[in-house]
């Protein structure tokens, strides 16, 4: 602490990130980053925008990123105003925060969830009320309905568990909520899931988020985007040239269009995602886990006879780490990234030592 914080910072509990370590032949299955690179278009696209004159360097990027959100529009099907990018879907969703989300009643969402929700509220000084789980961790729509609120945020599939809601289910919740902002945050969905996208012409109080960091394998490059009607994006432009006016620099704008335009790579590295999903799915299961099903690029699982924390560690010793949280309800399960099928087999294989 210091005498010099303010009074915000003296009572913040700072979200923490997924380890980066430096450990030697490292098999890294706690971040879900995708295990294969993005389309060699994004880096043909970079390439050539430096080559063309990379003395624009020096000059801004174009503050509202209108090449990116033509490119989100098109592939979405809506209109360019409909669109709202930042750095990376974090600041997009801190944005949200605090452009739609803060009002005198409390915002809702579930008690195992994305663990940055609740710091943002901290941040931004939004009250919020968690909405527990179903017993099989998943969400139910019923539990949003009729209950008093400033809004409400989830994201589907829903993390650290993975487990999808339909997009009917999602209809539910906006239909039943007209005066409050529904923000479904779709980190995940391009791995098994229907985007809840189609839904925004119907609805002028749903916002989708996404994040280019998973399926188009961008975690490096930043980049995320909202969707929803035209008076929701005004008021996050809002409070975005209110902070940074310049969120996505040059490469970040030529990669991102060129990942966007890319469907074919890109429906390709979810595919191969999916697969790998479902057969490490089967192997875990195989050695006792019970595996949350998931439509992440990431699986949820935990072993009825060993500590969930011990099976961590002892990965770990082994060079391959995944994802532990220690919080209520969750803090036997383990968050496992689905890597290439190579490093899937190699953690089953050490995992099949660790238990015998």
């Amino acid at each position: 602490m210091s005498r010099f914080w303010s009074q915000v910072v003296n009572g913040l509990t700072p979200y923490v990130p997924g380890e980066q370590p430096k450990i030697a032949n490292l098999i890294k299955l706690n971040t879900n980053e995708n295990p294969y690179p993005p389309s060699p278009k994004v880096l043909a696209a970079i390439q050539a925008e430096l080559d063309g004159d990379a003395a624009r360097l020096r000059l801004y990027p174009d503050p509202n990123s209108d090449l990116l959100k033509a490119a989100v529009a098109r592939l979405h099907g809506v209109s360019a105003q409909q669109v709202f990018v930042g750095n990376g879907s974090d600041e997009v969703l801190a944005h949200i925060f605090m452009a739609l989300l803060k009002h005198d009643a409390p915002i809702l969402f579930p008690d195992i969830t994305y663990s940055f929700y609740p710091v943002y509220c901290g941040l931004y000084g939004v009250d919020y009320q968690t909405v527990p789980l179903a017993d099989d961790f998943s969400i139910n729509p019923a539990d949003y309905v009729g209950k008093a609120n400033g809004g409400i945020i989830f994201p589907n599939p829903n993390a650290p568990t993975g487990r999808l809601l339909a997009v009917d289910a999602i209809e539910q919740i906006a239909k039943a909520n007209p005066d409050s902002v529904i923000v479904v945050d779709e980190a995940y969905v391009d791995f098994g899931g229907e985007s809840a996208i189609k839904l925004v012409d119907r609805y002028d109080n749903l916002l989708v988020v996404h994040t280019l960091s998973k399926s188009r394998s961008l975690a490096g490059l930043r980049v995320g985007f909202a969707v929803g009607h035209p008076a929701l994006i005004e008021g996050l432009e809002r409070v975005k040239n209110s902070f940074n006016s310049y969120p996505l620099d040059r490469l970040a704008i030529v990669g991102a269009v060129a990942a966007m335009e890319d469907t074919t790579y890109f429906e390709q590295c979810c595919q191969a995602v999916i697969a790998t999903r479902d057969t490490l799915s089967s192997n875990l299961a195989g050695l006792g886990f019970e595996v949350l099903p998931s439509a992440a690029n990431f699986i949820f699982v935990r072993h009825p006879q060993r500590d969930a924390g011990e099976l961590a560690k002892a990965l770990r010793d082994r060079s391959i780490i995944v994802r532990h949280f220690k919080l209520p309800r969750i803090e036997q399960f383990l968050r496992i990234t689905v890597g290439t099928d190579a490093e899937c087999q190699a953690l089953v294989s050490a995992l099949r030592e660790i238990l015998a």
